[in-house]
């Protein structure tokens, strides 16, 4: 797209939101100093980017770590070729946005759940928060079903990282699993070894949801604790 960092950056701050970008940066404990681009643009930049651009980036913006991983996503290679790439980018995830974000748009793990099973447990062996983070989220994108669902109830008991993030990540997973499997969920509610923190947010997030019944609201109540 352009033959120098200057004139990339140059080119970004021509969608700069100035209100976009102080609404988006109240969603963040830290300072991420952003541009201030709309996440569709930023797709749209992502789609088009190729791997020379992104090797100009010195990684100054949010925006730049954004595109890179949203980029993973739009790539046509072989799986193993997309999983080389994510360790490349995985030292820039830093953000739970820029996470999230990325695992959500990496649709390719749907057609290699296998594979990628295998790949997930090598980033939740890491003592790095946001690796392990990307690998819950993974998990909560595209394997919460009848094969995987005992398997990642197993890998949520043992989370020990006390990260916050990674708790969050967490408490999001299992919310998840009890949307789709609440008779399953409910027992590893009943009985883990998870702090409480996690255990409670995770209800708080199921009771959040409009699919739960009041009266199954109720119940989960008496399983927070204090």
């Amino acid at each position: 797209m352009v033959n120098n960092y200057k004139d990339f950056i140059n080119y970004l701050f021509k969608f700069k939101d100035e209100n976009y970008k102080k609404f988006n940066e109240k969603l963040f404990k830290e300072n991420i100093n952003s541009i201030g681009i709309r996440m569709n643009t930023l797709k749209d930049i992502a789609k088009k980017i190729d791997k020379k651009t992104i090797k100009l980036f010195k990684f100054k913006y949010y925006e730049e770590k954004m595109i890179y991983g949203l980029y993973l996503g739009y790539l046509k290679i072989p799986f193993k070729d997309v999983l080389k790439e994510i360790d490349d980018f995985i030292i820039y995830n830093d953000n739970w946005a820029i996470n999230d974000s990325t695992c959500s748009n990496l649709k390719i793990f749907k057609k290699n759940l296998d594979e990628g099973f295998i790949f997930i447990n090598k980033y939740l062996k890491s003592k790095e928060p946001f690796k392990i983070r990307f690998a819950l989220v993974l998990l909560l994108d595209y394997y919460i079903n009848e094969e995987y669902i005992d398997k990642i109830l197993t890998i949520c008991n043992n989370i020990t990282n006390d990260n916050y993030y990674v708790k969050m990540a967490n408490a999001w997973l299992i919310s998840m699993c009890y949307m789709k499997y609440q008779k399953k969920t409910y027992n590893f509610l009943l009985n883990n070894k998870l702090d409480d923190f996690t255990i409670n947010k995770a209800i708080s997030k199921i009771k959040d949801s409009y699919r739960v019944s009041k009266e199954d609201k109720l119940i989960l109540n008496t399983l927070k604790r204090k």
